[in-house]
Order: C-alpha cells, then structure tokens, then sequence
C-alpha cells in the first residue's frame, strides 16, 4: 500500500477517473482509511496517504465517494494529526451537498482556531466554501464570534475579512450581524499591539474590497480619527491607520484634518503623504483635499531635502493631478493652478517648470514619481507651456534609459504629445521641432527601440 500510494501520489499531470478507479479497486478506500487510523510506525505513511487521498478527491469519481465516507471526514477534522485535519477541511471543500452543515461548521471554527497554519488556511476556504450555498449563511454568521485565544480570534477576524470579500450580499450580512464590530473591538484593544497591528492589517484588506467601502465608511472614520490623533498610540498603528485612511474615500473633513497634523515634524510624514495620495486618487477625493492639506504635499513634492518624504510626495501629488484620470472642476483645478504657481514662486526655481525640471535631475526613483506627475497635468495647458518653456524636459522626457523609470517615461511622453495635438499649439511653426522628437520618441515604445538594423555583408577573414 505505501509504494503503491506513494507512485500514485506523485504520479507526474493530473490523474482522470480511470486511473483513480483502478487504483482503489486495488486498495478500497476502508483499507487506506484503516491504515490511516492505525496510527502505524512505518515512517512516512501518513503523509503519503493524505497526500494520495488529496489526489482522489479532487478528481469527479474520488469526489463521488465522499458521501460515503462523510463519517471519516467528521472524525478527521477532530484528529490530533495536523497533515489528517488539513486533508479533511480540502475534503469538504471539495464536495458539500448533502453535508450536514451544522455538525460540520463546528468543526470546521474548531480546525480554524485550533489547527496549524495550513489547517487553518484549509478551513478558512471550507467555510468561504460553505457560504456560498444560502442556507449556510445562517449557521455561519451566528457562531462566528466564538470566545478563543488571541491567535485564534485574529484567525476569525481573517475568516470574516475573507466571507465579506464574497459578495455584496454576504457582506450585507456581516454588516447585519455587527460582525465588523469585532475588528473595531480588537483594534480598539490596546492591551496587546501585535493582535491590534494584526486586526488593522484585515482591515486595510477590506478596503481592497470593491463593495467594501461602503459598508466600512460607517463604521470605522470615528476610530480611524481617534487613532491617528492619539499621540500617545505606538507610532506603527498610527502609521497603519493613515495608510487605511488613504484607501478610504471619505467626506470627513476632521479625518483629513487628523492626517494634516500627521504632517508636521511626525515619524508618520511618509505615511500620512501616501494616505492622502489614496484619497486623491479619486476627483472627489482630489476636490476635497485642494485646501491646506494639499500645500503640503506640493511643498514636500518639491523639496529636494526631503528625501523618503519628498518621493511619497510626488506619488501623492501624481494621485491627486490625475494620472489615470480625467480634470477636476473648475474651482479645485483652479486652486490646483494657483497652488502650484505660489509654490514655484516661493522657491529658488520660480516657476512650476523649474520645480518639475528639478526633479527630473533626481535620481531614477524620483524621476519616475516625476513622470508621474507631469503625465496628470500636461492635461493642463499651463501645464503644457511650462513643460515646452524648458527644453531640457523634454530632452529627459523623450532619452530616459534607467530601467525602472522607462515606461513611467513613456507614459508621460505620450501624454504630452496627446496633450499638444488637441492643444492650440500645435500650429504653433516654433515647436514642430519639439512634437517631431515627441512622437518619434512616442513611436519608438517604452524601451526607446532604436531603427531596424541592417546586416553587414563582409569577406570572411581567412588565415
């Protein structure tokens, strides 16, 4: 049995009905289930059992069996052998109808809280399986919020987290229930600051989700804003909330106002200047932050000191102008315009094409935040003419050869050629010079490939 499971274990591409048919009409699965719970000293045969076990029910035919053997599956999920409860919670993932759900839910959180990395991944995707079919979802959401140790609450939270990524529908539910309530609670815990950095770290996975935002920005602002105002928090959950805060779009000037605070003379600087460059990522988000909190940002975009916090800058301001993205209104570009300008006009370089001129003299990573956001606002036409009074922007624009910064480069290229043809500009005889090597650089791609070569046709050298 152990040879023969073993070959088939590691049999090499995947493995049809037939073959999975013959083999346990060979070892029926009573005689591999049996040895597997005579807890036998021949080295290795557990595993390779529970490896070729895997094997059998991921196909149709193994799957088939399970309904048989639903009696082993509910002894493996309490068994003290981890390798045997990780196989367990795949078995049930792979086949559920006809399960009874109640029986194996119970199981299921108890592998969750109580088993080893693997079984608890295992599980997490049982459950996530179990939600799936409607009369699940009442069993489930009820028993969720079981009382355990921190490991084994920072697991549920993960298994919520995970039930609300789902759908819409189920997230509804987690949201009924209060569920959400636990991640605030544990975040809200100060008591220990791992299990408080684990629960902010699941929630700034649910604001990956598409329809989490939704439901987070009622409960979470208020928490979010106590945090990053809490001078006396450790500085890495304050930090973490900022990044949250970023990916929230919210309407609530005081959490804004928090972030702002964050900004001056912090070791949080780096990360509140990110969090704002989420925000900005949107037009609605940009809009709102076009008032103080937005001076700082292009004063730290432009600050050649400021080294980690000036590249976070540049990213926040390329969110903000709308790399991705089509213009503000008109009172937020406005203010963009002249934000820009009276920045310019307070440093050495006096104009916004000096500011920007500068950076592309940076190194590559700065450069790279650089094309970033000279790519949102070439869509302006101040912007435009600024860029076209330097030459030297676009000698750098069109000849970038540091790998890393080349295809932000060409983004930008391309965004000033598409800028200046639908500009007036473009009649203009004394820049034909200039749009002439921008879509020649624009043609020639990403990597600035150079013309086709020609082959040489030599007389071989003969000695």
């Amino acid at each position: 049995l152990l040879d023969s499971a073993s070959d088939f274990a590691h049999h090499p591409g995947s493995l049809n009905d037939a073959a999975v048919k013959d083999f346990l009409d060979r070892f029926p699965l009573p005689v591999i289930i049996s040895a597997l719970q005579t807890k036998s000293d021949v080295p290795g045969l557990e595993n390779t059992l529970v490896a070729c076990l895997e094997r059998v029910f991921k196909t149709k035919y193994g799957a088939s069996l399970i309904p048989q053997y639903m009696t082993f599956v509910q002894v493996g999920l309490k068994a003290d052998s981890q390798v045997v409860r990780c196989l367990s919670c795949k078995t049930v993932s792979s086949f559920l109808k006809n399960i009874k759900l109640i029986i194996i839910y119970q199981l299921l959180l108890d592998c969750l809280i109580n088993g080893d990395e693997q079984v608890a991944t295992a599980a997490i995707d049982a459950i996530k399986n179990l939600a799936q079919f409607p009369e699940a979802v009442g069993i489930i959401f009820p028993n969720v919020a079981s009382r355990c140790s921190s490991l084994g609450r920072v697991r549920v939270l993960s298994l919520i987290v995970k039930l609300f990524s789902i759908s819409s529908s189920i997230a509804s539910v987690i949201y009924n229930s209060n569920l959400l309530s636990l991640l605030e609670a544990e975040i809200r815990n100060s008591n220990d600051t791992l299990v408080t950095l684990s629960a902010l770290e699941l929630l700034y996975e649910l604001t990956e989700v598409q329809h989490g935002a939704e439901f987070l920005a009622r409960t979470t602002l208020q928490l979010l804003h106590s945090i990053i105002s809490n001078s006396s928090m450790e500085s890495i959950l304050r930090s973490r909330a900022l990044m949250i805060s970023g990916r929230l779009l919210s309407k609530a000037k005081s959490l804004i106002s928090a972030i702002d605070v964050r900004l001056q003379d912090t070791d949080e600087r780096e990360s509140a200047l990110e969090a704002l460059g989420g925000i900005g990522s949107s037009i609605q988000g940009a809009v709102l932050l076009l008032t103080p909190a937005a001076r700082h940002i292009v004063h730290a975009a432009f600050d050649r000191q400021g080294g980690g916090k000036q590249l976070a800058a540049l990213h926040a301001l390329g969110n903000i102008v709308g790399e991705n993205r089509p213009e503000l209104n008109g009172d937020a570009e406005e203010s963009l315009r002249r934000l820009v300008y009276e920045v310019a006009s307070e440093s050495s370089k006096l104009t916004p094409s000096g500011l920007l001129l500068s950076v592309l003299q940076q190194a590559a990573e700065f450069r790279l935040a650089g094309y970033r956001v000279i790519t949102g606002l070439v869509a302006r036409v101040w912007c435009l003419m600024e860029i076209f009074s330097k030459p030297e922007i676009i000698n750098i624009v069109t000849d970038e050869t540091t790998k890393i910064a080349m295809e932000a480069r060409y983004n930008c290229c391309k965004a000033i050629h598409r800028s200046f043809m639908s500009s007036k500009l473009v009649s203009d005889p004394a820049l034909s010079g200039i749009a002439g090597k921008l879509q020649e650089a624009v043609q020639r791609g990403p990597y600035l490939v150079r013309k086709e070569a020609t082959p040489v046709v030599m007389t071989a050298e003969r000695f």
